[in-house]
């Protein structure tokens, strides 16, 4: 197993690696590394090889395999060792493959975009040589809410339609162009990639869902108006008021999703911060001014909030790629 692993001139480590494995126990280690704890199988009288090459942006990870026939499983047991949380969608460059989650089954083949969930048990099987791009990102990346969007777990998202011709192009780009790019570049590349994905996603959902769940309906109005009133004083009581219902209706509207009214605030107001925080344009302004702009007026609070939520203090993720 060979590895290199590159440096971004303007934040250090940039987590962009090219690797190869020659055994199939060797590539359950990469892919269990470049996304979450997998099993992987194959056929014990054919040799394997496969080539894995992973480019960070944000916290979006586009990884570009080429790989001979195998089976890859998410089982209850890997789920227990941990990475729920994300969304993985794959779009095949070259050969086919089955991807079955949630009761679905579809066939991919290449340019198809399938979308799968890491908190559920899912299996990807491939019976021939295959090359495919898969984006991972966290559920909280997309303003639909994770309950919206596991319809659509395991079904076609339509690659050869207008928007999703759209959607595989610019991934399609992603990898060969990302590596030589600044992070706060990377950073806006994936939002843009998130964003096509989103209004796809919707497309889909729109096209296929039939008559729509008000509660749902309700839900992704809520997540609207989050995202557009963080700087103001959001609490359950005021978003319910602002939405004609009762706070424990709202609080309601959250028991099939996995988090809370106020942490959803939180988090949005934290991913908030950090987009600011990256952002050169804004590096005149203090790091309390962009906090108390994003409903954080107490500065100790901030910092350690943010620092239980991404692993580093907001100073030194300015000074990461400040210099």
């Amino acid at each position: 197993m060979t590895t290199t692993t590159t440096t971004d001139p303007q934040s250090g480590p940039s987590r962009d690696s090219k690797t190869r494995a020659n055994s199939i126990p060797e590539f359950r280690d990469i892919v269990s590394r470049s996304f979450v704890p997998l099993t992987v199988s194959g056929a014990s009288d054919r040799p394997f090889a496969a080539q894995v090459s992973t480019s960070s942006a944000d916290r979006a990870v586009f990884t570009t395999l080429k790989t001979q026939p195998h089976l890859v499983e998410r089982t209850p047991t890997t789920i227990a060792a941990g990475g729920s949380g994300y969304f993985k969608l794959n779009m095949l460059l070259s050969g086919s493959g089955v991807l079955v989650q949630d009761g679905r089954e579809v066939l991919i083949r290449p340019g198809d975009l399938a979308l799968y969930d890491t908190s559920r048990p899912y299996s990807l099987m491939f019976d021939d040589v295959v090359s495919n791009l898969v984006m991972m990102f966290p559920k909280d990346q997309l303003s639909l809410p994770a309950t919206v969007v596991e319809q659509l777990t395991a079904v076609s998202l339509g690659g050869d339609s207008a928007l999703g011709s759209i959607v595989t192009k610019l991934l399609e780009q992603i990898p060969s162009t990302i590596t030589a790019l600044p992070l706060h570049t990377r950073r806006q590349v994936a939002q843009s990639g998130l964003e096509l994905l989103e209004a796809l996603l919707s497309t889909t959902l729109g096209t296929d869902s039939g008559t729509p769940d008000p509660r749902q309906s309700q839900l992704e109005t809520v997540y609207r108006f989050i995202d557009a009133n963080l700087a103001d004083d959001l609490t359950p009581s005021s978003i319910a008021a602002a939405h004609f219902m009762s706070t424990r209706h709202l609080h309601d509207l959250f028991t099939d999703t996995d988090t809370t009214v106020s942490a959803l605030i939180r988090d949005k107001r934290l991913e908030r911060c950090r987009s600011d925080i990256l952002d050169p344009a804004l590096f005149s302004r203090t790091i309390a001014s962009l906090a108390a702009a994003n409903g954080f007026p107490d500065p100790a609070h901030f910092s350690r909030v943010f620092r239980a939520r991404f692993g580093t203090s907001p100073s030194e993720l300015r000074q990461s790629v400040s210099g």
